[in-house]
């Protein structure tokens, strides 16, 4: 189970490191996709398996389920980290999620969102529903 929040930078050449708690857990390779609310998803291989499976269960004659296949599958990318941690995120991904410098890594249960820093700023700061009224209508 992937948890905890991380502060990380881009390089020069768009390759980022993973933090050691999170490579430790994910392994050296894994898929990277688009993700919800402006972020990047990465799955370890059994959890990427796990998600593309439940969305090839879809029925193709639905057109909600061909665009989430476009979505999720028609963006991913196998990744490997170096010796170092690091692996490119590439160019089209990083637009998508406006990435640039700041990462803001989080271990979210089975995957991990990657977020530009400042806009995971701006989400965290949005005059949403609070946390509690979530939780009390998920009954959490």
């Amino acid at each position: 189970m992937f948890q905890g929040e991380f502060q990380h930078g881009l390089d020069a050449k768009g390759r980022l490191i993973l933090p050691v708690r999170i490579r430790e857990e994910l392994g050296t390779q894994f898929v990277l996709t688009k993700g919800l609310d402006g972020c990047l998803f990465i799955f370890s291989p059994s959890s990427w398996k796990a998600f593309s499976d439940r969305l090839c269960a879809l029925p193709t004659s639905s057109k909600q389920a061909r665009k989430l296949k476009r979505y999720f599958i028609g963006s991913s990318v196998e990744c490997e980290t170096d010796k170092q941690g690091r692996f490119l995120i590439p160019p089209v991904l990083r637009n998508f999620a406006e990435i640039d410098k700041d990462v803001t890594v989080l271990g979210v249960s089975d995957r991990i969102e990657l977020w530009s820093t400042e806009k995971y700023d701006d989400y965290q700061n949005e005059d949403d529903e609070p946390i509690e009224e979530i939780a009390g209508e998920l009954d959490f």
